[in-house]
């Protein structure tokens, strides 16, 4: 490690920036965003900091460098483009034991300028010792997007709220596991969705409250999408890596499970045609069970958890039994699937509606309302179909939709092992006994089915027309 990560507090102090161009410009707002005061120097001076200085408490001296310049400053940044000034602003300063940084040249600093994430008061400094400044702008891009903005607000709660934490519990492990569950809980989830007073609340409630042997649980009903981890929400992928237990499906793909906490227990409760490893009512119990056990539950679904997911089923459950939970929304395998083939849904020329309609029907189950999904100008998704698709197809023509209408089988969609098969009504059927398809699969029938030898873009196995 060639440098201590530190954290500098410079409100209210003044600081050098020796230069006048765009890299002068960015430093000295950086200094400013911090509260200090900020002198520059340099000969010639950009407009947009004769602007900055208008706004802000920035000193514009317009000459040269001079070693009087490093009088009464707490800090130095040399951010010139000639390097004999750079050097000189350097070996002055660590001559006088301040802090400098000369931009672009590590052996000249005693302190460099990591890349920053700012959700005040949290902040994250990430740095490469000076050696990659595009590497690290790029680490900072990739936690830009996984640390939510509302941290910013969680942080100044908990500050709002320290001293009173402090002396309500004083003992150290009690107060630290007080704070894990409002800061890894439903307070602050509240503060995430912007229910700020709702989060003040329940920390209220909490902290009059709060005994650290008793169990609180939550159930989080997470829609894993259709297979591609990439299509996962912020949200949802937050949540897999605070749970302390996951219940899963057979639809939720092993790359996707994962990305799961690594100590999380994990439980299958996947169902098939005729095959379930877990009745829904035994599923619905098992959530309230683990919760009431004080666990935070991670119910992961294929695709929708409301969309053929029976996610209404198992919320109504945890609110009848006082249960707290949240429900992620994820990408339905009909928009998923449908993208990743190059079939869009709707189409002006060519789909007026789209239908989503489950292919599967219960045991003595009322049919599908065949007429209205035969009509022209639409798309019908069937989810669940595979074993039924002999049934679908001759029940369409014989509603009036013609043999020779566009319908395709995608085959674990949006996967590296993604398989589209385009055919019509009459020759699908025939098209899952040659080639073998297996479930999930999804069946797409409608004239935009006809654009995918145009729009294809994702082919990762074999495709067949």
């Amino acid at each position: 490690m060639n440098f201590l990560p530190v954290f500098l507090r410079l409100a209210g102090k003044t600081c050098l920036v020796v230069g006048g161009g765009s890299i002068a410009l960015r430093k000295a707002e950086h200094l400013l965003r911090a509260g200090s005061r900020v002198r520059l120097v340099a000969p010639d001076i950009d407009a947009r900091l004769r602007e900055l200085a208008v706004a802000a408490d920035l000193e514009i001296v317009e000459r040269g460098f001079t070693p009087a310049d490093l009088d009464g400053v707490a800090c130095v940044i040399a951010a010139t483009d000639v390097d004999a000034v750079n050097a000189e602003v350097s070996r002055l300063a660590q001559a006088r034991e301040l802090p400098v940084n000369v931009v672009d040249d590590p052996a000249l600093c005693s302190f460099i300028m990591p890349a920053m994430i700012d959700r005040s008061p949290v902040q994250i400094a990430i740095s490469t010792g000076g050696q990659s400044p595009v590497l690290a702008r790029l680490l900072r891009a990739r936690l830009e997007s996984a640390i939510p903005g509302s941290y910013g607000h969680l942080g100044r709660l908990a500050e709002e709220y320290r001293e009173r934490v402090k002396q309500a519990l004083p003992d150290v492990d009690t107060r630290r596991r007080f704070w894990e569950e409002i800061l890894d809980g439903q307070a602050a989830e509240l503060v995430f969705a912007g229910r700020l007073e709702a989060a003040r609340e329940l920390l209220e409630a909490r902290l009059e409250q709060f005994d650290a042997t008793a169990p609180r649980g939550e159930v989080y009903l997470v829609g894993a999408g259709p297979g591609d981890p990439d299509l996962l929400t912020f949200k949802a992928l937050r949540l897999m890596q605070q749970a302390d237990v996951v219940v899963h499906d057979r639809l939720v793909s092993a790359p996707i499970l994962e990305m799961v906490r690594r100590d999380a227990e994990r439980i299958y409760a996947g169902k098939a045609r005729a095959e379930h490893s877990m009745p829904q009512e035994s599923i619905n119990q098992l959530l309230v069970r683990l919760a009431r056990d004080g666990k935070r539950v991670l119910r992961l679904k294929g695709g929708d958890p409301f969309i053929f997911g029976r996610g209404g089923e198992e919320i109504a459950e945890l609110i009848d039994e006082g249960i707290e939970f949240q429900v992620v929304p994820g990408i339905t395998a009909a928009s998923g699937c449908a993208s990743y083939a190059g079939i869009p849904l709707t189409h002006r020329d060519h789909s007026q509606a789209c239908i989503f309609v489950t292919g599967h029907r219960r045991d003595g189950g009322e049919d599908l309302n065949w007429e209205m999904l035969s009509h022209a100008n639409q798309t019908v998704v069937f989810y669940m179909g595979l074993d039924n698709v002999e049934r679908i197809c001759t029940s369409l023509k014989a509603h009036g939709r013609a043999p020779e209408t566009p319908a395709a089988l995608i085959e674990k969609g949006t996967t590296s092992v993604q398989r589209v098969f385009v055919g019509d009504l009459d020759s699908l059927p025939g098209m899952i006994a040659d080639n073998d398809v297996r479930a999930p699969t999804l069946i797409i029938v409608g004239e935009v089915v006809a654009l995918h030898e145009k729009l294809a873009w994702y082919n990762p196995g074999e495709e067949i027309t």
